[in-house]
C-alpha cells in the first residue's frame, strides 16, 4: 500500500524492492500442454488416414483401367495423377504414401530388387552360420614361451586371464591396452606348479585358479588372494571323510547360477563343490566309479547350464553325471564314451542344455544328446590331442562345435577346427600358428574367439562389423610417445617460505637440465673407459664379490717398478732415513741408538773359504 511505501521510504530509504515477480498457474499450463499434444496427434491421424484413402483410390483406378472395365464408379476427391504405364505393369506390390508425381522414372523397381536382394543374402547368412565366424582379424598377445594352458573372460568382456606352464597369470585389459599389447599385471599365485584352470565367476568380480596342487585358489579381479581351498588328510582312506582333495587337481568351474558356489575335480578320484564364504571344508562330495566299482580319476568336470547337473570325464573312458543334489549314484552314466586309459580333456554343454560335447584324448570329438546316452549323436575322428585340457565349445548361436588340433614341433600348424552341430562336417578351419591350440573361447557378448597356444601366444580373432568391444578398443589406441623435455630429474621439494639462499631453483624440465650440465666440467667430463689389463693407478679391471677383490680393488696399486722390486722398495729408503715421518717420530725419545760390533780378524779367517773347497778334486 502506499502508506507502507511510505513508511519504507521514510525509514529505509527506497520504496520497494523492484518489479513484482510473475506468477505461473502449473494447472492452467499442463493443460494447454495436453491440448496441444491432442491437437497433434488428431492431424497426424488424420495424414496417415488421407494418405490410406489416396493410396486406395490410386490402387482402385489402377485395377479398373488395366482390366478395362467400363464401370461408372463415381471417384470421390481430386483426380488421380497419369501414371506410366511401364511402371503400372511392373509395381504389383502395395504401394505406401500418396502417389507418384506423372512422368517419374524412378528406380523404385531397382530398388525393390536391391532389397530383395539383400533380404534374400541376409537370409543366407542366417542359413549359413560360416559366415558368422569373427576371423576377419586377429591380435597376438605374448603371454610367455611356454604353453597357454588357461584362458579366461569375464562376462562382460573386459579383462581376460592367461595362465601358462611357466606358472604365470597375466591380467589383459582391452580398454586399457594400446598397440603395444601388454599385460598389466603378472604373478605366480600358485608358486611353481602350472597353471590348469581359470575361470571368472558369474558375476565376474573373482577369478578361480586351478593348478597343479591340491588346493585351488580364488583372486579377486586385480590378483590379491581371497580364498585358498584346504588340502585333507592323504592317510584317510574315504575321501568323503577328508575335508579336501589330497592330489594333484585337474579342472574346476563356477556354478552358472549360484555365484559363490564352485567345482574342482582331482586325481585323488573325487569331484568336490566348494562355497566361497567356507575354505575350510568342502560342500559336497562325488566319487566316480568303475563297472567294478573302483575308484576312477576324473580328468575333467563342468556344471550344466542350468546348474542342475554336474558331469565328469574320467580316465577309463566314461562320462559320469550327477544330480547336483544327490552324490550317491550318478543320473545318466555312459560307460565306453572314449578310449579307456585317453585322458578326456573337455565336457562342454551346449545353450539349450540339452546337448553335450565331449574332447577325448583318442584324437575324437563327440556330441551326446543326454536323454540318450549310450552311443554318440556324431563323432569326428582325427583331431590329435596332446594336451590333457584341450578346449571344445559351442558358438553363441548353437549351430558351431569348435576345438582345437595339437601338432608336434616342426611338424605343421595347429588349427582351429568348426563342425557343423546339425550335419557334423567340418564346415571351416583357422590356421592359426605352428604349434598346437590348447585353449579356445567363444564369448557370447564381444563375439570373439580368444585362441591359447602352445608356444606361448593367446590370439584374439574379431571381426570389425560382426564384433563388439574387446580387442576393437585396443586396435585403435596408439602407442604413447615418451616426452622427454616433461619429465624432471628427480624430485623437487617446493619450500615457499625458505630464505633465498636456500632455496632451490625450479627444475623445469631435463631438456634446461641437460644444457646446464653440458656446461658444467666434472659432468661433461668424459667416462673413462674400462680398464683392459692387469689395472693400475688404483683401477683394476676384473674384480669378483669376494672381499679381497674390494680390497685390491680399491688399495692404489702402482706397478710402474715390476723390472725392479729391490730398488722399487728401498727408492724410499734415504728419504725415510733423513726426513723421519711416520714410526721414528713416535719411538724418538725411547728408541736406543744401534751398537754394532766390529768386525775382527779371527772372524775375517772364519770368513775365509777353507783351502779343500778350494781344490779340484
Amino acid at each position: 500500500t502506499m502508506n507502507d511505501d511510505g513508511d519504507m521510504a521514510s525509514v529505509m530509504g527506497f520504496s520497494g524492492f523492484g518489479k513484482k515477480a510473475r506468477t505461473f498457474d502449473l494447472d492452467a499450463i499442463f493443460e494447454h500442454t495436453r491440448r496441444t499434444a491432442i491437437e497433434r496427434s488428431q492431424l497426424r491421424s488424420g495424414c496417415k488416414y488421407l494418405r490410406i484413402v489416396f493410396s486406395f483410390l490410386f490402387r482402385k483406378h489402377e485395377s479398373d483401367s488395366s482390366h478395362d472395365s467400363d464401370t461408372d464408379t463415381e471417384l470421390i476427391g481430386p483426380p488421380v495423377p497419369h501414371q506410366n504405364t511401364a511402371q503400372d505393369d511392373d509395381d504389383d506390390d502395395e504401394l505406401v504414401g500418396p502417389p507418384l508425381p506423372p512422368g517419374y522414372t524412378g528406380s523404385t523397381a531397382h530398388c525393390e530388387d536391391e532389397d530383395e536382394d539383400d533380404q534374400e543374402g541376409q537370409d543366407d547368412d542366417d542359413d549359413n552360420p560360416v559366415k558368422k565366424i569373427p576371423d576377419t582379424h586377429e591380435i597376438t598377445l605374448q603371454h610367455g614361451t611356454k604353453t597357454v594352458s588357461a584362458l579366461g573372460l569375464d562376462p562382460s568382456g573386459a579383462r581376460l586371464v592367461t595362465g601358462g606352464y611357466d606358472f604365470d597369470v597375466r591380467f589383459w585389459d582391452f580398454a586399457g591396452m594400446d598397440q603395444a599389447l601388454q599385460a598389466f599385471r603378472s604373478l605366480q599365485p600358485c608358486e611353481c606348479h602350472q597353471i590348469k584352470s581359470l575361470q571368472y565367476s558369474v558375476t565376474g568380480d573373482v577369478i578361480l585358479v586351478v593348478s597343479g596342487n591340491a588346493q585351488a585358489k580364488v583372486l579377486d579381479r586385480d590378483g590379491f588372494n581371497v580364498m585358498e581351498c584346504v588340502k585333507g588328510d592323504q592317510y584317510i582312506v574315504d575321501m568323503a571323510n577328508t575335508k579336501g582333495h589330497t592330489a594333484m587337481l585337474n579342472c574346476g568351474c563356477w556354478h552358472p547360477k549360484i555365484k559363490e558356489e564352485f567345482m574342482t575335480c582331482s586325481n585323488d578320484g573325487t569331484v568336490r563343490t566348494w562355497d566361497l564364504n567356507s575354505e575350510k571344508k568342502h560342500k559336497s562330495v562325488f566319487k566316480p566309479r568303475s563297472l567294478q566299482g573302483k575308484k576312477v580319476t576324473p580328468t575333467c568336470c563342468t556344471y550344466s547350464r542350468d546348474g542342475k547337473l554336474i558331469a565328469a570325464g574320467c580316465q577309463d573312458g566314461t562320462i559320469q553325471i550327477w544330480d547336483r543334489n544327490l552324490s550317491v549314484h550318478t543320473k545318466f552314466h555312459c560307460r565306453q564314451a572314449h578310449t579307456p586309459g585317453s585322458d578326456t580333456s573337455c565336457l562342454s554343454f551346449s545353450y539349450d542344455g540339452m546337448t553335450l560335447a565331449s574332447r577325448g584324448g583318442d584324437d575324437t570329438l563327440k556330441m551326446w544328446d543326454i536323454r540318450n546316452f549310450r552311443k554318440p549323436v556324431n563323432a569326428a575322428t582325427g583331431l590329435t590331442n596332446y594336451f590333457s585340457m584341450t578346449d571344445c565349445c559351442f558358438s553363441p548361436d548353437d549351430k558351431l562345435l569348435v576345438t582345437g588340433t595339437s601338432v608336434k614341433r616342426d611338424e605343421g600348424s595347429g588349427k582351429l577346427v568348426f563342425f557343423d552341430r546339425a550335419t557334423f562336417q567340418r564346415v571351416y578351419e583357422i590356421d592359426v600358428t605352428d604349434a598346437s591350440v590348447v585353449r579356445c573361447l567363444w564369448h557370447p557378448k564381444l563375439n570373439q574367439i580368444m585362441v591359447g597356444t602352445g608356444n606361448g601366444l593367446a590370439k584374439v580373432y574379431y571381426d570389425p562389423v560382426k564384433s563388439h568391444r574387446g580387442a576393437k578398443l585396443c586396435v585403435v589406441k596408439s602407442k604413447p610417445k615418451k616426452k622427454q623435455a616433461e619429465t624432471l630429474t628427480q624430485d623437487y621439494i617446493i619450500t615457499p617460505h625458505a630464505l633465498p639462499m636456500f632455496r632451490e631453483a625450479r627444475q623445469r624440465s631435463t631438456r634446461k637440465q641437460l644444457e646446464k650440465d653440458r656446461l658444467d666440467p666434472k659432468k661433461s667430463h668424459k667416462p673413462e673407459p674400462p680398464v683392459s689389463g692387469p689395472g693400475r693407478g688404483g683401477r683394476v679391471a676384473a674384480h669378483g664379490g669376494t672381499l679381497s677383490s674390494f680390497i685390491v680393488k680399491n688399495i692404489a696399486l702402482d706397478k710402474t717398478d715390476d723390472s725392479n722390486p729391490r730398488e722399487a722398495i728401498l727408492r724410499h729408503a734415504k728419504d725415510a732415513s733423513e726426513n723421519p715421518y711416520w714410526v721414528a717420530p713416535a719411538y724418538k725419545q725411547t728408541q736406543p741408538e744401534p751398537v754394532f760390533a766390529e768386525e775382527s780378524d779371527e772372524d775375517e779367517e772364519s770368513n775365509k773359504e777353507p783351502e779343500w773347497k778350494k781344490r779340484k778334486i
